[in-house]
């Protein structure tokens, strides 16, 4: 039992760490104010009016400018870089409540294979009479 919790406590952590230390990126597409289009780790399809790019018109002294309606934006996820512990920069105090902690840790489980019970030596009483039926009572 002791060593299948560990195990499945060290593939947890390292999960931690895996999930923890992942970078990714979420990409949105926008056609005018709706969102079209979200993509996890790939980019995210486009709705077909991006093909249409943008065009100026010159005619008689006026130009049109057409702009293209949809934009995509990317939300960029930066994972953990340093994963290591600093164990150098531990105060006294954080010593001195981990010592306490592992101290407490250590014996509160200790002799506990050896539950010594008072009981085990002595047999209970013979049953002469039933004691709880002659103490009952009834309200009629």
């Amino acid at each position: 039992m002791k060593e299948s919790s560990h195990k499945i406590l060290a593939v947890l952590m390292s999960f931690v760490v895996l999930f923890s230390t992942t970078s990714f990126a979420i990409t949105k597409h926008f056609c005018g104010d709706t969102l079209v289009d979200t993509a996890i780790f790939s980019k995210a399809s486009n709705c077909g009016m991006e093909s249409q790019k943008t065009t100026s018109k010159t005619i008689s002294g006026c130009s049109i400018v057409k702009t293209d309606c949809c934009t995509d934006e990317q939300l960029l996820v930066d994972g953990q870089d340093e994963v290591q512990l600093q164990v150098d920069k531990i105060s006294f105090n954080q010593e001195l409540f981990i010592a306490s902690f592992i101290y407490t840790y250590i014996n509160l489980f200790e002799n506990l294979e050896n539950n010594v019970s008072s009981f085990e030596e002595y047999e209970p009483p013979l049953v002469i009479k039933e004691i709880f039926k002659i103490d009952e009572t009834y309200l009629i």
